[in-house]
Parts: structure tokens; sequence; C-alpha cells
């Protein structure tokens, strides 16, 4: 959907992508339930429904884990961007994920309790004075709340009403649900586990989240103070650095980013952030003569920002400079939808492809 809720059409990669999806869960359900009792002990068998929980719960981990470690891939290697598409497909799925496990908890530990289920779950563990014993389903709680609230809020609907950048600081929540799973995970799973295997798996993929987003920041911190400049027109880069029908990104004294393309022999420069969900520009590509974002493949047109009918989204565009084969950009933005003039590349040879 469009941000007027204009249905945009599915294509194969979408549905490869849903499909792929799909299968590798039920793939590593089925592959769990089959492999993980060889590493119990046989005097001590677990009870299927046990498998059952601990099948969804390490999955929807595991799930949780792979969608963090999208956003800073793609950022140090564009080869990852791909898996940005349709993402939000792989969080509703963690979340349903997730709530099976939850219910396989609830419908085991306390469906013969004399008091209500979940009352009974929140009341059942309440040694907050001791690590060892914490309350560690109040973890697990806090993080299904909040992916339901994200899974609930996907909708393109609760995007437009919220505007892109409530939507967006919504949507970070998804690293406190992290958070707080990896703390229900450690007080809940190793107080009885028997089998190492899935702690070496859960502190790895914790470790890898927390190393791919702090190289990701040091390389953004390193490319937004270089980027500063105190007044006048910004430099971006000499013309031949420029790639063709490929975004580089520059960052203006305030802070925002511009995004600079070479097309055809001409260059323009638009806003980074996308009017869908604030998607970055400047690491797409030209696709069919627009800008097209890397997260959901929202298009603009260069010139002046607008997506092509019957479209109506818009952002912000700039005005280009060029002396002696240096690109410069006027750091002020024109309002969204402004048609700018192309620079023209000297002596180039525009690719009509």
């Amino acid at each position: 959907m469009s941000d007027s809720y204009r249905p945009v059409l599915w294509n194969k990669n979408k549905y490869y992508y849903d499909a792929i999806l799909v299968i590798a869960t039920v793939a590593y359900l089925l592959i769990f339930l089959k492999v993980a009792p060889s590493f119990h002990d046989v005097a001590r068998p677990v009870e299927t429904p046990i498998l059952r929980m601990r099948a969804f719960g390490s999955c929807a981990f595991l799930m949780l884990t792979f969608i963090l470690c999208i956003g800073p891939l793609a950022r140090l290697d564009r080869r990852f961007l791909p898996l940005l598409y349709n993402r939000r497909h792989f969080g509703v799925l963690t979340c349903m994920v997730a709530l099976i496990h939850a219910t396989y908890v609830v419908n085991w530990y306390y469906v013969f309790s004399p008091t209500d289920r979940f009352v009974a779950l929140l009341n059942s563990n309440v040694s907050f004075d001791q690590l060892l014993g914490f309350p560690f389903e109040l973890f697990g709680i806090f993080s299904l709340i909040i992916l339901i609230v994200l899974a609930t809020t996907s909708h393109d609907f609760w995007l437009s009403f919220l505007t892109p950048r409530i939507w967006k600081t919504l949507h970070m929540g998804i690293y406190f649900a992290y958070a707080s799973l990896v703390a229900h995970v450690a007080f809940g799973y190793f107080q009885s586990a028997d089998s190492g295997l899935f702690g070496v798996v859960f502190l790895g993929g914790a470790l890898l989240v927390t190393v791919l987003h702090v190289i990701s920041a040091r390389i953004e911190v390193a490319r937004d103070v270089g980027g500063f400049h105190s007044s006048g027109h910004i430099p971006v880069c000499d013309v031949s650095e420029l790639q063709e029908k490929r975004g580089r990104v520059v960052v203006l004294p305030d802070g925002e980013r511009a995004a600079v393309f070479k097309y055809n022999g001409k260059i323009s420069a638009l806003s980074n952030l996308c009017a869908h969900q604030n998607g970055p520009l400047g690491e797409g590509r030209l696709i069919y003569g627009c800008v097209t974002c890397p997260w959901h493949g929202y298009q603009y047109r260069p010139e002046d920002g607008r997506s092509p009918p019957p479209f109506t989204e818009k952002v912000p565009t700039y005005n280009l400079s060029m002396q002696d084969g240096q690109v410069f950009i006027d750091p002020v933005a024109n309002p969204a939808g402004t048609f700018v003039e192309p620079l023209v590349v000297p002596s180039a040879e525009g690719d009509t492809a």
C-alpha cells in the first residue's frame, strides 16, 4: 500500500521472501522436535509439550536476532539490502511464533490451576529478591506485548495515522523487546537446561547483534562528523566519484541527509528520507528513471522528488552547483515536490538504458 492506501501489486520477490520465511520456520521447528531429544538425558525424557514450547521459543529468539542483524548488515554491505525488503512480514511471523510459544507455556503449566491461568502466571513466581529463581516470566510477557503492538501497527494505516517519525520511534521498541527476551532466556532457560548447545547459540546471537550494531554505529558517526561544514554550500564529491544510477549520501550542517544521484548525464539531489518509513533513499538506486527506496520500493522522480502517478508521495529536493568538476549542494531544502533543473555533467555520455 502507498501512504494513500492505493494497492501496490505483489511481485515474485515478495512471494519468494514470504515463502522462504515460512519454509525456514517450519523446517527449524521440525528439526528441533526431531533432534532436541537426543541432547537430553534418556533417564529424564522431556515431555512433548515442553519440547514444543522450547522449539517455538528458541525459534522466536533466533528470528528476532536475525531481524536485528539485517539493518547493520545492509549498511555494511549493499548485498544484504534485499533482506530489508518486506521485513515487516518477518516481524509479524516472529510475533506469531512467540505467541504460540506463550500459549503452550500457559496451557501446559497453568491449565489445572484453581485460579485463572493468567492470574496464576503472574502470581506463581514473585521471588524478586533473589537472582536464581527471579521471575523471568515477566521479561517474556514484556517482550511479547511489544511484539504484538509492533505487529498490530505494522499496516500502513498506522504509519500514516501516527506519522512516519512517531511510527518509526514506536517500532524502535523492537530493541527493548530483544533486551527483555535476552533476560527472559538468561533467567529462565538456563535455570533448568541440561544442554549447553542452545546456550552457545543464545550467547552467540546476542553478541552478534551487539557487535554488528557497534560497528555500523561507528561507521555512521565517522561519516556524520566528516560531513559537517560551517556555512555555505556543501561539497559533495568529485563528479567522477558518483556511480551511475546509485546514490551518494551527504550529511548537512543541521544533521539532515541528502541523497545525490547521477543518471543519464545529469545529477539531482533529494532528501534521503523516504516518505513511507523514512527509509534511506541514498542506499537505493534508479529503476525506470525513479529513485527507488531499498526498503519497500517506493519511487520518486529525481528532478522533483515526486512519486509517479497515480501515487502522490513527495520528498524535499536540493539545489546543486558544480565548479571544476566538484559537486556542491545547497543545505537548505526546497519544499517537498519542488522541481529543480538537474546539473548536466560536462562531456558526459548519458546512459539512456
